[in-house]
């Protein structure tokens, strides 16, 4: 385990960690919607520019998705996660549009021991995605569960 990135003790109070970023096409917002979220919005340039979204924009199902890829590759693939018992609260607060490009960042907002299982913590983060113009267009927080590198978390 010694070589894995992310373990309970690494991640502390206040640090903001860089998840990378993503341009959306509009293919993959035309391929997730037909699977997920077939709102006209999502489908079809013309019905999404007649929409509140002003344009093809993604499901925030798919801002979901797209967020979860980043935090995987940005930490959980590297890392001693356990998983997480849930989400506190997701935003959309600004539609995602086809070739935006997405930045995503977590902070940690707090952590602890748990009491029940030695070894396993508990990490709260609030995250989020910016576009290319600096707007916030989604937040997450959640807590996740990781193992320490020692036994004891």
């Amino acid at each position: 385990m010694s070589d894995i990135k992310w373990a309970y003790e690494d991640f502390e109070e206040g640090g903001v960690i860089p998840l990378g970023e993503k341009i959306v096409t509009a293919e993959e917002i035309v391929e997730f919607a037909s699977e997920f979220d077939a709102q006209p919005m999502h489908l079809d340039e013309e019905a999404g520019k007649a929409s509140l979204l002003g344009g093809l924009g993604a499901s925030g199902w798919h801002n979901c998705a797209m967020y979860m890829r980043l935090f995987c590759d940005g930490i959980l693939l590297d890392s001693t996660s356990q998983g997480a018992p849930g989400i506190d609260f997701v935003n959309w607060r600004r539609p995602v549009l086809a070739g935006d490009r997405l930045t995503a960042t977590s902070q940690v907002l707090s952590k602890r021991e748990s009491k029940s299982r030695p070894g396993l913590g508990l990490v709260t983060f609030r995250s989020e995605m910016a576009n290319q113009k600096g707007e916030i267009v989604f937040e997450l927080q959640n807590t996740c569960m990781f193992l320490s590198r020692g036994g004891q978390a």
